[in-house]
């Protein structure tokens, strides 16, 4: 980035049970999941926390759709959670765990409908991170689930909102998190959470992503982490930058649009896992601490890219 990047943060709720998926609205509350809890939950102004809706399994990622609902990609509840003195962690696959799904949360009535549970028969095993596109469709990514002596390959779908149309576009990636578009929506972004690399493909037409890796389904590389660096979602400012929650190496690290700067910006929590831009100039960044389970606002340098629909 040309500007510094924020040196302190608020906290602006605490006692979240493994949050993720931050959705700010206009009205100045978050939206945040809470995976270990099972629910949509919303941040009002003031920090208190209130249930939208309980969704089941293990909403993960959440976005803002066409008909003003809340999307919700749902991991089925693919992690078991223990607590090290304050800090939740995820990990082995719970015995009852069978499948992931897309969900559609109306925010009014709190009603929950699964929209996706498979795509060309193949069940979704533990979808992860969504972004609409302004075309009324959206990317999601399958991050698959890893047991003691497996792990899956997954890829990244693209569905529409209508419940009609679902595809499988890259495939295999090594669980793939976080995905989202630039600002002009021409190009995807995807990080792998264990390879610490982020990838990047051109969008011609709605659905359809086309990358000059040699290997399929690969893209560009943009960006490959040293040491032990995990990438969980991420987020795209208004400047392209490639903005994603990174975990052991706790905090966000800002990606610019051709690769060629990277900067990490420290938060005191392993498990930094989302990051998203809203407030009255779109220049807060809201961001979740999972594993001590906080919400954290930012002032951000510059805008983050206009979602495609608002609420």
């Amino acid at each position: 980035m040309s500007t510094t990047l924020p040196s302190e943060y608020r906290t602006l709720a605490t006692g979240l049970r493994f949050p993720e998926g931050p959705v700010p609205l206009d009205d100045g509350s978050v939206l945040v999941v809470e995976i270990a809890r099972g629910t949509l939950s919303r941040v009002v102004p003031e920090g208190s926390v209130e249930v939208v809706a309980d969704c089941g399994g293990g909403p993960n990622g959440a976005a803002v759709g066409p008909d003003g609902s809340i999307w919700i990609t749902n991991n089925g509840g693919c992690f078991e959670f223990t607590d090290l003195g304050g800090m939740l962690v995820p990990g082995g696959v719970p015995e009852a765990w069978s499948g992931g799904s897309i969900q559609r949360v109306d925010l009014v009535s709190g009603s929950v409908d699964t929209v996706y549970t498979e795509c060309d028969g193949r069940p979704l095993r533990a979808p992860n991170d969504l972004v609409f596109d302004r075309h009324g469709g959206f990317w999601f990514t399958d991050h698959g689930v890893r047991t003691e002596r497996s792990s899956d390959r997954t890829g990244v779908f693209y569905a529409t909102a209508d419940g009609a149309s679902i595809s499988e576009v890259l495939h295999p990636l090594d669980a793939p998190n976080g995905i989202g578009l630039s600002p002009a929506g021409d190009r995807l972004y995807v990080a792998e959470t264990h390879t610490g690399r982020v990838y990047a493909w051109d969008v011609p037409t709605p659905g359809t992503a086309t990358g000059s890796g040699l290997l399929p389904p690969h893209g560009d590389l943009l960006a490959g982490l040293a040491g032990l660096q995990l990438l969980d979602s991420l987020a795209v400012d208004s400047d392209g930058n490639v903005c994603v929650g990174t975990i052991h190496n706790g905090g966000i690290t800002v990606i610019s649009p051709d690769g060629a700067s990277v900067e990490h910006l420290g938060i005191d929590d392993l498990l930094v896992t989302n990051i998203a831009f809203g407030g009255p100039d779109g220049r807060t960044a809201f961001v979740t601490a999972s594993g001590t389970g906080r919400l954290l606002a930012l002032d951000w340098p510059v805008a983050g890219a206009e979602p495609a629909y608002r609420r």
